[in-house]
């Protein structure tokens, strides 16, 4: 199926929004709401501030900002001058921010107050020119400015002289760097509107809809399903700076009517043990749970049904390359521990070693095809042809389709284990651990030996404050009824907390690297 596309460009959403509905609030914060018609305005005023800076049509601008409606102003202005927007992980360091400010060719910075420590040299060590903080700093000069001085000023950004079509490259994600440096995933226009799209059918958004954003707007999870659905679908965005305390995270849900809750499942693995307030689970308006970033584990999923029996939990699987979104579970229909069918309109198969494809059922890796698909790695054209072949995108995920089209992820193609010349999927085993009381994490990964056999080791991190007792004749005598003899953990480690990246997806790469902590 081909899709239509209602919009060229994000801007012609705002412009539509407020035409239709220029009073209704588009975003709560803590810093008060914005109406449509007021978020076009301030979007327009600091269009003007950057094309009177010398940004021009494709050039790159990066954000290093916290969560909050500067984010958002700040990436639908760099957009509608048809400049590209660089989001940036702020919980970098700095030598990671600089790296991806300078392979990202930025130009000028978006950048919040509270990482001005780790953003101190950009202006020497990269080619920056400006930064525009979001508060009010001590150092301003001509080349650090404000933005709340920016949206207090009169004059906004009326011509437009090369507004962005769908093909041209909106947005650039940094991937998470699981593998060496991270690469530049290039996403157009139309690659985001297929989301949009997609995701709006799906899940039947309307403008009557509030969705909550507490994980960071840097993330592609977040950015394109939480920050340009509910505009394309001139939905609410409920803004919350910060995750922590969570406690404030279910208030607002509660005080400010979310209906579309986003999460990973480490959240939700929390918010099962957490006791919740009896008049949260009463009054909250919340119709829909979506999990992703990471694998649900079935323990998970099962508790959560059985805590929020008046709300749906959809599982999605996507990628930044993506776009990110490639499929989810539907309403009506949803398969334990998989992540469903395909969005409208894109193609996924399962394929071999030779990208030939396999029978139903049979494990393979993961490839996708469709609007979805990046441009590219930027900058990167050897990194894009390895990930790219014949319009399919390889993303490196194992897993299997079954005769429904639902599809199973198995693991990640890298994390594989081979045990005794046999493949050994530490999901299989994680599965397992994350059912025992008082186990709040778990990560299984391989370590060569000196025969390049690889021995399988399990990283633990327990409940806090649990009164459960385990150990490793815990974990063992639970698992060991349930797994050949090869794929039993050799050793067992507990860590206070599990290294994950933002998006709460745990680090498997870190644990090998500081491997030597652990012995």
């Amino acid at each position: 199926m081909k899709l239509t596309y209602p919009f060229d460009n994000f801007y012609e959403i705002l412009d539509k929004n407020t035409r239709e509905l220029p009073k209704k609030v588009t975003i709560y914060s803590e810093y008060g709401k914005l109406t449509n018609q007021e978020l076009q305005a301030q979007v327009d005023k600091t269009a003007r501030f950057l094309e009177n800076s010398g940004i021009k049509f494709g050039d790159k601008v990066g954000i290093v900002m916290s969560n909050g409606p500067h984010f958002i102003v700040s990436l639908f202005a760099i957009c509608k001058i048809g400049a590209v927007a660089v989001p940036i992980n702020n919980f970098l360091k700095s030598e990671e921010l600089e790296y991806i400010i300078n392979n990202s060719d930025a130009k000028l910075l978006f950048a919040s107050g509270s990482f001005k420590d780790e953003l101190k040299n950009v202006l020497q060590n990269t080619k920056v020119s400006k930064i525009i903080w979001s508060e009010n700093q001590d150092n301003l000069d001509e080349d650090n400015f404000c933005m709340q001085e920016i949206l207090s000023g009169r004059y906004i950004h009326e011509s437009i002289s090369h507004m962005p079509t769908l093909d041209d490259t909106a947005i650039i994600i940094y991937t998470s760097g699981t593998t060496g440096n991270p690469k530049g995933a290039m996403l157009s226009y139309r690659n985001i509107f297929s989301n949009s799209i997609a995701g709006t059918q799906r899940f039947k958004f309307t403008p009557k809809d509030r969705f909550i954003v507490y994980l960071p707007m840097f993330h592609s999870f977040t950015l394109s399903v939480m920050i340009i659905v509910p505009i394309f679908s001139n939905a609410a965005i409920v803004s919350i700076k910060s995750i922590f305390p969570f406690a404030n995270v279910l208030k607002q849900a509660l005080l400010k009517r979310v209906t579309v809750f986003l999460g990973a499942p480490q959240i939700y693995n929390a918010l099962n043990k957490a006791k919740v307030p009896w008049y949260f689970m009463w009054f909250n308006s919340i119709r829909l749970f979506v999990s992703g970033s990471a694998p649900l584990s079935e323990q998970v999923l099962a508790d959560f049904n059985k805590k929020f029996k008046r709300s749906i939990m959809v599982e999605g699987y996507g990628l930044s390359e993506c776009s990110p979104a490639v499929s989810s579970n539907l309403f009506d229909k949803r398969k334990v521990l998989s992540v469903g069918l395909p969005f409208v309109s894109y193609k996924v198969k399962i394929v071999d070693e030779d990208v030939m494809e396999v029978a139903t059922g049979t494990v393979g890796e993961i490839i996708v095809a469709g609007d979805c698909v990046m441009q590219g790695y930027y900058n990167n054209p050897t990194a894009t042809d390895d990930t790219i072949v014949n319009g399919w995108l390889k993303t490196g995920d194992l897993g299997y389709v079954d005769k429904d089209g639902f599809i199973f992820i198995v693991d990640r193609k890298k994390d594989l284990i081979i045990a005794k010349g046999v493949n050994v999927y530490p999901r299989e085993i994680e599965e397992l651990i994350i059912k025992i009381d008082g186990v709040d994490a778990v990560a299984v990964v391989g370590i060569k030996d000196d025969t390049q056999d690889e021995k399988i080791v399990a990283f633990v991190e327990l409940e806090k404050g649990t009164d459960k007792i385990v150990d490793d004749k815990t974990i063992r005598d639970h698992i060991k009824p349930h797994l050949a003899n090869f794929k039993m953990p050799k050793q067992i480690y507990y860590v206070d907390e599990l290294p994950k990246n933002a998006a709460s997806k745990v680090l498997k790469r870190k644990l090998k690297e500081n491997m030597n902590l652990y012995i």
